[in-house]
């Protein structure tokens, strides 16, 4: 595995990998913040399965966090990772300090309305002008034929397909951006970087947030009506040790619009606070 920090190396090993490979060769991206846990290590599995060439971006990106989020705090382990993609058979790490990703007077920003509207948009305000804006450069930086994200992140998905469909980036076809499914731990905790700020009291708790969210939707399936559903939903995770809930909401998988009712093309959403660790998931109604 070849490990580069600057632009220019990048694009000088990115030219010799594809000048090496034989013709048709793709290479896929899997653009992370480190800290990997087996959620990453299924998007690089997956992108080994569509792609000769793999590449991952290591970049803890200091424009989608807020100024009361985790930014210091955020684990930051390249070492690790690092043994960890070479093991995988990774071709190419990706790892910019931020004077490369962002140089001085650096003064452009992307921001992506619509789909970034409400959810982790709402209460996280410019959270996803640092996501379109850093997955942009890194589209451009490794010119990858195919991305991949995991559906963890799914209103990012959502953005990040509007972002390189209404500025013609690299991909011809929406579907060259996939989004992979979420990885779970065995109790049904979706697998996070900040699942490792959580007390083991905490991370009890926590699991509860899966179980009640297959619990709303099987009650949406019987036709009870969505907003006790919700309330529902939110007292029993309440009751669970969580202190607070951002959001728990229907909003179309596509356009990421709320609804009031499941429409055939529903996910549920969820954002809820333990301690001071926010975890979020979302599933198909």
């Amino acid at each position: 595995m070849q490990t580069v920090h600057a632009l220019n190396p990048l694009r000088q090993t990115v030219e010799r990998l594809r000048a090496a490979a034989k013709e048709g060769t793709k290479l896929a991206l899997v653009p992370t913040m480190g800290a990997l846990h087996e959620g990453h290590l299924t998007l690089v599995r997956r992108a080994k399965e569509l792609a000769d060439l793999v590449a991952v971006s290591i970049f803890v990106n200091p424009r989608q966090f807020g100024p009361n989020e985790d930014l210091d705090a955020y684990p930051r382990q390249m070492e690790r990772d690092s043994r960890l993609l070479e093991a995988e058979g990774v071709a190419l790490l990706w790892a910019p300090d931020v004077t490369a990703m962002y140089p001085e007077g650096y003064a452009t920003n992307i921001a992506v309305s619509g789909v970034s509207d409400g959810l982790c948009g709402a209460d996280r305000p410019g959270h996803f002008d640092g996501v379109a804006t850093v997955v942009c450069k890194l589209f451009n930086q490794v010119r990858p034929d195919i991305a991949l994200f995991g559906e963890k992140d799914w209103q990012q998905l959502a953005v990040i397909r509007r972002m390189a469909r209404d500025l013609d980036l690299l991909f011809p076809r929406v579907d060259a951006i996939l989004g992979v499914p979420i990885v779970r731990e065995a109790d049904g905790l979706a697998m996070s970087s900040r699942n490792a700020y959580l007390s083991p009291r905490q991370r009890q708790s926590a699991a509860v947030l899966n179980v009640a969210m297959r619990a709303a939707i099987d009650r949406l399936h019987e036709g009870l009506p969505a907003g006790a559903v919700l309330t529902e939903l939110e007292g029993v995770v309440l009751a669970a040790g969580f202190d607070s809930i951002d959001y728990a909401e229907l909003r179309d998988a596509g356009s990421i619009a709320l609804l009031n009712a499941p429409n055939g093309n529903a996910r549920l959403f969820v954002a809820a606070r333990i301690g001071g660790t926010r975890l979020i998931d979302n599933m198909a109604v």
